[in-house]
């Protein structure tokens, strides 16, 4: 297998010096064919709950709580303006501790800060408000 280049004097005492990489390659097939084996397949699917069958029209019409948010950061409450913080909190603890939870739609203005409107998302949230909304997402299409 071994063939020696530029010199004439050849020895049978003289070893290969070559690598014999079957064994390698064997033993690397044997660890590939391990790992293969040993990962765990993956499950794509997600379990998920779905209601059965078609529920009857709700009868009575939710009440409905609009908190607007203007383009200088103002807020209103069903068109009432909010002076301060601490009535923006009173009006969201009355809402979160009615039995019967108002739906919560906030109307932010294009204009408006992202850090107002994050503001009273979590203001909501920390006080339990669970039906909550972003309204008026028409005015942030382009072209209009």
């Amino acid at each position: 297998m071994g063939m020696s280049v530029g010199s004439e004097s050849t020895h049978e005492d003289e070893g290969m010096v070559d690598i014999n990489t079957t064994p390698l390659i064997d033993v690397m097939l044997v660890l590939l064919i391990m790992l293969i084996i040993t990962i765990p397949l993956q499950t794509h699917s997600v379990a998920l709950d779905l209601p059965q069958g078609d529920p009857p029209p709700s009868t009575e019409i939710p009440k409905v709580v609009t908190l607007a948010i203007d383009f200088d950061n103002s807020l209103s409450w069903n068109g009432e303006p909010i002076g301060d913080e601490g009535s923006l909190l009173a009006h969201l603890q009355e809402a979160a501790a009615q039995p019967d939870q108002p739906e919560m739609h906030i109307h932010p203005n294009r204009l408006a800060d992202y850090k107002t409107v994050a503001h009273v998302l979590a203001d909501a949230q920390r006080l339990g408000i669970t039906k909550l909304g972003i309204v008026g997402q028409d005015q942030f299409m382009e072209g209009q």
